[in-house]
């Protein structure tokens, strides 16, 4: 009965002798996602014409992966999501099934989009509560932040202002 009452103590859970069941605390995670990911070479693919549909699609993919998309943008030849963790969903599955369904269905829109494809990698930044609003306005702006500067420029500004380390040769592909 020490040990249990110690466990209590610790924040571990509880034993309930009565009951015998062991009693854990409630998980709970409020993770925002800043993610970017590219077509494949950078190719314009995303048109205006497609940007939309493909916006309302990746909420739906958000949607059954629990995690709910906050905001989406695009530009020709990238993605931005802002979005909701699921606190049972690992980073790398909610990005696979971002990148394979959209995949799949851009392959299946007009002709011009049956060569489609998302780069192998991706950025995920994390977001605070207090950053949502910057995030969000700096998502909204993405054809404006465009006219002057590149996708590779504004990744690259990513990884350095989050002090993630890459290989200029890999990170592209």
């Amino acid at each position: 009965l020490v040990l249990e009452e110690n466990h209590s103590a610790l924040g571990l859970g509880k034993f309930s002798n009565s009951e015998h069941i062991w009693q854990m605390p409630q998980s709970l995670a409020n993770i925002y996602i800043h993610l970017i990911f590219s077509t494949s070479d950078r190719h314009p693919f995303l048109t205006d014409d497609v940007r939309p549909s493909l916006h309302s699609y990746l909420g739906q993919v958000g949607k059954t992966l629990g995690c709910p998309i906050i905001l989406v943008n695009s530009v020709e030849d990238h993605v931005h999501i802002l979005h909701r963790l699921s606190r049972t969903t690992t980073m790398a599955n909610a990005v696979k099934e971002f990148k394979t369904s959209t995949s799949k269905w851009l392959k299946s829109q007009p002709p011009d989009l049956a060569k489609f494809s998302w780069q192998s990698g991706y950025g995920a930044f994390s977001v605070s509560e207090s950053g949502l609003e910057e995030v969000t306005a700096y998502i909204q702006n993405q054809r404006e932040h465009h006219r002057t500067k590149s996708f590779k420029d504004e990744f690259r500004s990513f990884l350095k202002w989050n002090k993630i380390a890459y290989d200029e040769k890999h990170v592209w592909e």
